[in-house]
């Protein structure tokens, strides 16, 4: 046999899985009714090992629902551009007769579409190429307008009962936006309007997710994705407010008069860290997600800010000066065992990879302006992603994959993505200027 197959058991037995998806306004995850599962289990695989070829033929529908071809399309648009992005797989398009375009294909994939009363139900088949042996067996269902987050939700499914890879398709990114063109005088000086937008990770669904009418900046996700902290000029100075994206809800994270911003939620949820001047300087604080147990981290003259937590909750890294310009440190928790990470021109902006990699991103000035590195935390190796003019912000995917960044490549500031190794560059936003994206986990 030219390609090979894994099989868990003998004989397969495949049930379709139906999920259904609910999305109620802002959410960014939907909820899935798994109403039956599969016995075992078959992965599509090339021959010696390689990325398997996997060919997918057009969407078949059937009723008579309005412009159901049309969903069908965007479903398989949407589906075959996610599967792209994770680069698993050697995709090869049907022709419009549903022939395989290539005959090499180690898999095929099928699906039906059918929309009843504004319900969309989906259903996915991938067929070993050669035997015809049932691979992967789904059926997904919601409504018509939420269709690319069908679409997102089948294909990280795919990747990761095919693939071996946790997909991002289904995550959010959070970013700063001047999209609006309002401006705000606060001081008698105008100064532009800034709110928090959240997009699909592809730039998709972008929707307003705070409404300050000021200076809102620097988001961060909750581990749930139910949850953005950012830092808020609402009250005349920097602060630290928590919105509820599905119920439009926004409170202060801190309790007490200080300027505070920069939060970063710790991986269980339960704590943010976050840059405060309250007690002169500029330093990194940590308190209970429910505004208790406020302590302070690191402690001296020097200014240190921009604190990501390790992916286990265990260290901190963050931006100091303490040894002359600002540099990436990092430290236990606790605040205790601080050791220097750079020795640069300058660094900021830290974000630790989710894993499986220990590596962390950051901002370095350098020849030709500001650009993006990776320091593997153990090792002290340094690679250089970006080269110019000037690329900021960098924030992981929540697969450790990819990595988002702002930068003024195509003129104003706008959202990017690329791969951990800096390849794959694609644009993300493009109205107004945006900046400092966060991406859900």
């Amino acid at each position: 046999m030219r390609r090979a197959l894994r099989l868990a058991a003998p004989i397969l037995l495949m049930a379709a899985v139906v999920i259904t998806l609910v999305l109620s306004p802002g959410v960014q995850a939907p909820e899935r009714d798994v109403r039956t599962d599969r016995a075992s289990r078959v992965r599509i695989g090339a021959e010696h090992g390689g990325r398997p070829t996997l060919a997918i033929l057009p969407f078949a529908t059937e009723g008579s629902a309005t412009d159901l071809g049309g969903v069908a399309a965007l479903l398989g648009d949407v589906l075959q551009a996610d599967l792209a992005y994770e680069d698993v797989f050697d995709l090869t398009p049907a022709s419009a007769r549903g022939a395989v375009a290539a005959p090499t294909a180690d898999g095929v994939l099928t699906g039906l579409v059918r929309v009843q009363e504004g319900t969309l139900r989906l259903e996915l088949r991938i067929r070993d190429a050669s035997g015809g042996q049932l691979a992967f067996a789904r059926e997904y269902a919601g409504r018509v307008e939420i269709a690319r987050l069908v679409a997102h939700v089948a294909a990280d499914e795919i990747l990761g009962d095919q693939g071996a890879v946790c997909g991002v398709a289904h995550s959010r990114l959070a970013f700063v936006s001047d999209r609006l063109g309002a401006f705000h005088e606060p001081t008698g000086a105008l100064r532009r309007v800034k709110e928090i937008f959240v997009s699909d990770y592809d730039g998709a669904r972008e929707e307003r997710a705070t409404a300050d009418g000021d200076l809102d900046l620097t988001p961060a996700w909750s581990p749930d994705g139910r949850l953005l902290a950012y830092t808020s000029y609402r009250l005349g100075f920097q602060d630290i407010f928590v919105t509820d994206l599905a119920a439009r809800r926004a409170w202060p994270a801190i309790v007490g008069h200080a300027r505070n911003w920069l939060p970063a939620w710790s991986p269980d949820g339960k704590q943010i860290a976050f840059t405060s001047s309250r007690d002169g300087n500029e330093a990194i604080y940590v308190m209970n997600a429910d505004r208790t147990d406020l302590r302070r981290l690191t402690t001296g003259w020097a200014i240190d800010t921009s604190p990501a937590w390790s992916p286990d909750g265990r260290r901190i890294a963050f931006t100091s000066n303490r040894t002359g310009s600002p540099q990436i440190w990092v430290m236990d928790a606790d605040g205790a065992n601080p050791q220097q990470l750079t020795k640069e021109k300058y660094c900021d902006r830290p974000s630790w990879s989710p894993g499986p990699v220990d590596e962390i991103a950051y901002v370095s000035q350098t020849g030709t302006g500001f650009d993006i590195k990776v320091i593997e935390t153990a090792a002290r190796r340094v690679r250089q992603l970006t080269f110019g003019p000037v690329n900021e912000s960098p924030a992981f995917s929540p697969n450790g994959r990819h990595i988002a960044f702002t930068s003024t490549r195509s003129g104003s500031q706008q959202i990017w993505t690329m791969t951990r190794m800096g390849t794959d560059l694609r644009q993300v936003t493009r109205a107004g200027n945006n900046s400092m994206p966060a991406w859900s986990r």
